[in-house]
């Protein structure tokens, strides 16, 4: 009840402040709302290149501030996660006055903000493919108030366009956000074109292994489990590092990304000094995905992004049972991922010992995940959105 008259009293603040602004005339202008970096980034640096004559704004959280800040000096940026009411009400001001709305996750004041007529909110969701449920088909609304629901639906109702990487994510945001296929853009997703840039990349690459030598030395093991919503304090490692350590130690070390809110009840570098390496605040998860060799995962979209690098994959959806049952995952999880599923480390490191893996699976997968996505997604984007700026 607490949360639901708190969240009230800030859609009511935003709904009469956005109504003043939004007696303002509309300007050529876009404004992104950023939670994470990779999308927004890409299409934002594509514009530059195509010479798009509209102004960019960013609206940033706390987390994806900083990197807009360090990396593009003279970009006008504000944070909204932020008690600065100058943020907040530029932030306000630069909704209700743009023609182009960019979001790429759930923002919850869409529900009171009715845009002007002309006005584009595109949707630049912050993954590949799903394999959890999530938006309208996430089953934990269903304990949510008749409001929170009422309002999750304006939300997901007030996209004008949804970018997508295939006709298979076309049909998971049909569901998930009640939307008609007319509204999806098939240009690709944006942050994809980062795995054809073999020049990037190789750079990339080169300074991880200048930063951590041992990163060159041995094979990469990535473990990146989902983020859960309970288990954010006092987080414990499923996987057991003691025994991966002893019997993979000598040819393998263990990158293990957790979600930023996450805080596992010990420290893994210390614990696992020259085996187990915290990377969890790297901002750019693909960056890591490169030096690679196997990824770990459970129900994370990581490997829809990963599919394109055609490296093993293994599912390790320990609560397989109540994560399907508390939050839902799209169609029969083990018949979609493409690598093996399994419950226990022995099984992991048996997998990883013999190098059983089904190559083809994973090319399939990404072949049907990523059918849109070919290196010029942003460049489509760009000119799909902004052609008559151009």
């Amino acid at each position: 009840m607490a949360r639901e008259i708190a969240i009230w009293l800030y859609l009511s603040f935003f709904k009469a402040v956005f109504n003043i602004f939004n007696s303002f005339p509309l300007k050529n202008k876009v404004t992104f709302m950023v939670s994470f970096t990779q999308n927004p980034k890409f299409v934002y640096e594509e514009m530059l290149r195509q010479q798009i004559d509209v102004h960019s704004v960013f609206i940033c959280t706390k987390r994806t501030y900083p990197y807009f800040r360090r990396n593009y000096p003279d970009l006008e940026l504000y944070r909204y996660e932020t008690w600065n009411l100058f943020h907040i009400l530029k932030s306000m001001y630069h909704i209700a006055t743009s023609k182009y709305i960019m979001i790429d996750n759930y923002y919850g004041f869409l529900s009171v903000a009715d845009f002007k007529e002309g006005v584009q909110c595109i949707q630049l969701w912050h993954a590949a493919g799903a394999l959890k449920k999530f938006a309208l088909e996430d089953q934990t609304i269903n304990d949510r108030s008749y409001s929170a629901k009422e309002r999750f639906r304006l939300v997901y109702g007030k996209f004008d366009k949804v970018v997508v990487g295939s006709n298979a994510l076309t049909k998971v945001y049909e569901e998930a956000f009640n939307l008609n296929e007319d509204k999806v853009l098939k240009t690709g997703i944006p942050r994809t074109d980062f795995f054809f840039d073999e020049q990037e990349k190789a750079c990339i690459i080169n300074r991880f292994f200048k930063e951590t030598p041992i990163l060159q030395e041995k094979k990469v093991i990535l473990y990146a489990p989902t983020f859960r919503d309970q288990k954010l304090n006092d987080y414990e490692v499923m996987l057991n590092l003691d025994q991966m350590k002893s019997e993979l130690g000598n040819e393998f070390v263990v990158l293990v990304r957790f979600h930023p809110a996450v805080k596992p009840h010990y420290d893994l570098n210390e614990k696992y000094e020259g085996f187990a390496y915290d990377f969890s605040s790297h901002p750019d998860i693909n960056e890591l995905l490169l030096i690679t060799d196997y990824l770990i995962t459970d129900y994370s979209s990581i490997p829809f992004e990963f599919s394109l690098l055609e490296r093993p994959m293994i599912f390790f959806p320990y609560d397989l049972e109540e994560y399907t049952r508390n939050r839902g995952v799209w169609k029969g999880y083990c018949e979609m991922v493409p690598g093996p599923v399994v419950f226990t480390t022995d099984k992991v490191i048996e997998l990883i010992k013999n190098n059983d893996f089904d190559m083809e699976q994973i090319q399939t997968f990404s072949a049907e995940w990523n059918a849109f996505s070919d290196g010029n997604a942003s460049k489509k984007f760009v000119k799909s959105v902004f052609s008559k700026n151009v």
